[in-house]
Parts: structure tokens; sequence; C-alpha cells
């Protein structure tokens, strides 16, 4: 089973393939997700400081370029499916942005 290490949160256990920000926000952390992880809106970016997140989509490509987002660990949690040890740190939460969470996405 993965483990996903989050900057200032803990290290938690990852079910194999779930979506990271679902990994996340199972575990306590308050990660926005306003589109509802769909890759249309950028608000559930995670940086990743170790690890593998896998391939880039498409549409998350397109969104990361239509948003200026280039550096390349700056990563979608909503498109991640865990399959490796990660180590994250979540760019946007709850409490940071002051802002309603969004429509959990599905698995």
């Amino acid at each position: 089973m993965p483990a996903v290490k989050v900057e200032g949160k803990g290290l938690f256990q990852a079910e194999e393939g779930k979506k990271l920000v679902l990994v996340l926000e199972d575990n306590g952390v308050d990660i926005l997700h306003r589109c509802g992880g769909n890759a249309r809106c950028t608000t559930c970016r995670v940086e990743i400081l170790e690890g593998d997140g896998g391939p880039i989509g498409e549409a998350e490509a397109a969104i990361l370029n239509a948003k200026g987002v280039t550096l390349p660990n700056v990563r979608l949690s909503c498109q991640i499916r865990v399959h490796s040890d990660l180590e994250v740190k979540p760019l946007m939460t709850v409490s940071e942005s002051g802002m309603e969470p969004g429509t959990r996405p599905l698995d």
C-alpha cells in the first residue's frame, strides 16, 4: 500500500489507484477542488516533493498551461492516481483561501 506524506500534515496510507485529492481529503487535509475533480479549475494543485505522480494527461496539461502553471513538479491532485509513495505539499487549501472546497470528486 503506497504512503503519502503531506508536508505539515503527516504520513497516510493510500489505497492503490485512488485519486490523490481523495487521499488528502479523507485524511483531513483541507485541499480545494472547486470543479469537483474534473481538471478545470486548478485549485487542487500540489507540489510533488518526492515520488512520481505518473504521466500528465491531456486535460491536466491543457488547464495547467492555460493557467500559466509551468513548473514540472506542480500537478493537479484530482488527476493523480496514487501508485507509489509520494511526498506532496498542497498549494491551495480551504483554510488558507477562505473558499468552500467544492463538490467532492468522484473516484
